[in-house]
């Protein structure tokens, strides 16, 4: 991809009209979506008429599902213990919840426990950092999906997109793409938009789409920041309706879930997710804080 035809798309995405763009970070005329207050507004309402009409969420209170149906259930804490991830796989069932989300070493006892449920197994590879060699993104891939993985959640290499080396982060996505393919399974790219410039965000959904990743994911939850509503709504614009995104970091409480698809997501990465959707606390949420 060259810097021309990237630059051409900012200058679409962060300008209304053709000759208006953001420098240095900064709204020169107060038309930019980013840095202008109902420019971002107006993205979220349009997003939330379009969801509200789809999902038909039950706002009244109760059990949500139309919103557990977009959470993965998420416990990805390094200290995590078998039973734990076992009481996940039972939440995750009894409130009907799009996946687990777990480390690679509890894929196969996920697979086993969610077989013949509609519960998706959802790993992470390259994680958290994103910067292992490609070939042991595609490799963890394989291996996951050879465990019982449905969906892999893999973090971009974030140095390489600093760098301006897109082909690199390009076929870095590629090779999990691949993978992913002769199995069936969805790939979620974890772009963690903490560290990322508006710009850097714009590019790195841009190399997602061209590489044919599913979804597009805020943060892994381990770095700074998380999920914003401006960062889903501004996501959104750039993949429009080809795409997934996920919302991931951050988010737990019902309203900052419903402010997140308002904006433009389909996805849910949560820990507190049985909290999210009945308003209880969990006993594998208690100690999260994810």
């Amino acid at each position: 991809m060259h810097q021309s035809e990237i630059d051409r798309i900012i200058q679409n995405i962060l300008g209304d009209k053709p000759g208006v763009a953001c420098k240095n970070g900064i709204c020169t005329d107060g038309m930019c979506v980013i840095h202008n207050r109902d420019g971002v507004n107006n993205i979220v309402n349009h997003g939330a008429e379009r969801v509200s009409a789809s999902i038909g969420i039950d706002a009244a209170g109760g059990i949500e599902q139309g919103l557990a149906g977009m959470i993965d259930h998420t416990l990805l804490k390094p200290e995590a213990t078998k039973e734990q991830v076992v009481q996940l796989c039972s939440e995750a069932k009894k409130y009907s919840f799009a996946s687990v989300c777990i480390n690679p070493g509890f894929v196969p006892l996920c697979a086993n426990l969610l077989r013949d449920t509609p519960v998706k197994v959802c790993t992470v590879v390259g994680f958290p950092l994103g910067a292992t060699s490609s070939a042991s993104k595609a490799f963890e891939t394989d291996q996951a999906l050879k465990d019982g993985a449905r969906e892999i959640d893999m973090v971009i290499n974030i140095g390489m997109l600093k760098s301006g080396d897109y082909n690199y982060v390009e076929n870095d996505i590629f090779g999990v793409v691949l993978a992913a393919r002769r199995y069936g399974a969805l790939v979620k790219v974890i772009l963690e938009t903490g560290l990322l410039t508006d710009e850097e965000k714009i590019k790195a959904c841009m190399i997602c789409k061209r590489a044919g990743a599913d979804f597009v994911k805020t943060s892994t939850g381990f770095a700074k920041g998380g999920a914003t509503a401006g960062d889903i709504a501004l996501m959104r614009k750039v993949v429009g309706s080809a795409m997934g995104v996920k919302a991931s970091g951050g988010v737990r409480t019902r309203e900052e879930a419903l402010a997140m698809v308002a904006s433009g997501a389909d996805r849910i990465g949560a820990s507190a997710s049985v909290k999210i959707v009945s308003g209880e606390t969990s006993s594998s949420e208690k100690s999260q804080s994810y």
